[in-house]
């Protein structure tokens, strides 16, 4: 980190469930009964649900502490996106690597696949990494379903969200 950030990380989230894009950074339990300790972390908050959508392992309402930590100091940047488009980007790269990636990476797919769209547009040269953490075969029904049209993009409710953020637990910070 010394001499500036050399590195340009961007954490790619559902458009459904954006707690780094659209979530709060503040303390929140991590459970939805409120048995964990409060954590400070980007949060949507712990009474939020979010509408049904594919990519179960994404449906939860905050973010780890550290990776919001880092993106609240402006070590990284964060993009949303909806899972039609994600499913799109996993049916791309299946075709054109030959693996199938998990819903849930999708979103890391999409990602990349912007990066590198940016690059061209701005006529750039730069490395692109990503992170491909599991595969698609297990979800098989996932892309049936977005073969099918049968998947929705759904967005997250402003006011379901309003009220679940003003719901925060109140912790007074010491330095």
């Amino acid at each position: 980190m010394r001499g500036g950030k050399k590195v340009r990380i961007v954490a790619v989230e559902p458009a459904a469930c954006p707690s780094l894009t659209r979530g709060q950074y503040a303390y929140d339990f991590g459970d939805t009964a409120h048995l964990t300790p409060l954590t400070k972390m980007h949060t949507l908050g712990s009474t939020f649900t979010p509408p049904g959508f594919h990519a179960g392992g994404l449906r939860y309402h905050g973010m780890a502490p550290l990776v919001s930590h880092i993106k609240q100091l402006g070590l990284i940047d964060a993009v949303a996106y909806h899972q039609t488009t994600c499913f799109e980007a996993g049916v791309l790269f299946a075709r054109a690597e030959g693996i199938l990636p998990a819903p849930e990476a999708n979103h890391a797919v999409k990602g990349a696949i912007e990066e590198a769209l940016k690059c061209k547009a701005e006529g750039k040269s730069r490395t692109i990494l990503f992170n491909l953490c599991g595969h698609g075969h297990f979800d098989m029904q996932a892309y049936i379903d977005y073969f099918g049209g049968k998947l929705q993009d759904l967005n997250y409710d402003e006011a379901e969200l309003a009220m679940a953020l003003a719901g925060l637990p109140s912790v007074k910070e010491t330095a």
